[in-house]
């Protein structure tokens, strides 16, 4: 898939040299935007996301030399090279001193522009990569691997598949624990922006100061604690992808300023009056009706609407049965080799057991157990002893046509649907009993 192409700010006070370079650059595919001065620059550095920076070392009466930290500043990803026609060896290690990466001379030739772009362009995409390998070591996920036996689920790897490419913004929907995360790590994977970095923010984890900060970035004294500028995730995201997980508990006072920057691509930092420009794709996810928090004015309606162009709905783990074991023995192989320990298997009770827990924290839930099974035998064969005891008490799951009474169907039944649902009045109303008679059957079946 084709990379994003590079977005180039020119800086030069010759506007024949301006116009050149920048026809050139535009002829080779890539972004370019060119400017005379010191202070033109930094605006547009300030309203766009650049790669690279050409900048000539004398602008009228201000030095290209301190344009370097200040473009450095707010953008501390940026290339610069430095071109000028009064070439010393002191002014070029007084540039890379401040900050640039390369340096050439005028009259250049379009050969040496090409060697600096694509060095620029190199480095650029290794930093990037690295920030991606990075993201992924701090948090290892061996259930990335969404092998599954389940209708439902195959929908759901497909659809997700079919999207990856396109720029939709995709709203991922299903319990706590399904994978939501994992699924969107991999639609990035699959995506255009794959060489671009990810970088997933839980919105209930900041308060609405703090992730306002966090998403848009502030400028020195925004507020009691900001000693200096932060870009923020969207700058540095440029080209990338941004997960925004439980988008659902997304304060009021953020949600007009993402609703704006999904529209316009646009935005401001905290404290700064300045409209910036990114390139981001957004991915949410969310573990809660939004509808209902839309009737309840909890949740911007425009804002819903502009999220939900594309829903990908994750089945918990209790709906497709026939992948538990599956995935329980991919999870063992990634814990036994990360443990240090010999290859380790489920004796079949140890298996059962597992098929048969209705698993409310699903995906996550089935990896800690896993973990903590793998960790604590010291043998090869991981027995029911090694479970906890939620899991082997559970009891085995049976269906209608099967050998055992009425009660046992029922208990089965009422196991599920409590396991289901979200409340007991819910799956009162689904069983078409009141609370008074669930709560005998609860006490009779000791559920």
């Amino acid at each position: 898939m084709a990379d994003m192409p590079l977005r180039i700010l020119i800086v030069d006070d010759e506007q024949n040299i301006r116009k050149t370079l920048a026809l050139y650059l535009e002829t080779e595919g890539y972004l370019v935007s060119a400017v005379s001065n010191y202070e033109d620059a930094l605006a547009q550095n300030a309203r766009h996301a650049f790669d690279l920076a050409f900048v000539d070392l004398r602008l009228g009466t201000r030095s290209g030399l301190d344009l370097i930290p200040a473009l450095l500043a707010s953008s501390p990803w940026l290339k610069i090279v430095v071109i000028t026609a009064y070439a010393s060896f002191d002014t070029a290690v007084e540039a890379v001193k401040r900050g640039a990466t390369d340096y050439i001379p005028k009259p250049f030739t379009p050969a040496q522009v090409k060697l600096a772009v694509d060095k620029a362009s190199e480095l650029r995409s290794l930093e990037q990569r690295v920030d991606a390998l990075q993201a992924d070591l701090s948090s290892i996920r061996p259930e990335v691997d969404f092998t599954s036996a389940h209708p439902a689920m195959q929908r759901t790897l497909e659809l997700a598949k079919q999207v990856a490419g396109s720029e939709s913004i995709l709203l991922l929907t299903g319990e706590n624990g399904t994978g939501k995360s994992v699924l969107a790590r991999a639609v990035h994977a699959w995506s255009p922006r794959a060489g671009k970095p990810f970088a997933e923010i839980s919105c209930p984890s900041l308060s609405a100061e703090l992730l306002e900060s966090e998403l848009f970035g502030h400028v020195k004294g925004a507020f009691s604690g900001a000693v200096r500028d932060n870009p923020g995730r969207i700058a540095a995201l440029e080209n990338g992808t941004l997960f925004l997980d439980e988008i659902g508990d997304l304060p009021p006072s953020i949600q007009p300023k993402l609703l704006r920057f999904i529209q316009e691509r646009e935005y401001e930092r905290l404290g700064d009056h300045i409209t910036r420009k990114a390139d981001v794709r957004i991915i949410a996810a969310t573990n809660t009706d939004l509808e209902k928090a839309v009737q309840e004015h909890r949740f911007r309606e425009d804002l819903y609407y502009r999220l939900n162009v594309i829903q990908i709905q994750i089945p918990p783990l209790r709906e497709r049965p026939d992948d538990i074991a599956p995935l329980a023995i991919r999870l063992l192989g990634f814990f036994s080799r990360s443990n240090h320990r010999p290859a380790q298997r489920f004796t079949d009770e140890a298996l059962n057991a597992l098929r048969h827990y209705p698993w409310p924290g699903n995906v996550r839930e089935l990896r800690n157990v896993v973990e903590r099974a793998s960790i604590l035998c010291q043998s090869e064969f991981i027995g029911i002893e090694y479970l906890p005891q939620k899991v082997m008490a559970a009891p085995a799951y049976a269906e209608p046509g099967d050998m055992v009474s009425l009660d046992h169907l029922e208990e089965m039944h009422i196991r599920r649907v409590l396991a289901a649902t979200k409340s007991l009045q819910e799956a009162a109303d689904i069983l078409g009993i009141d609370q008074t008679t669930l709560w005998r059957r609860r006490k009779q079946y000791n559920i």
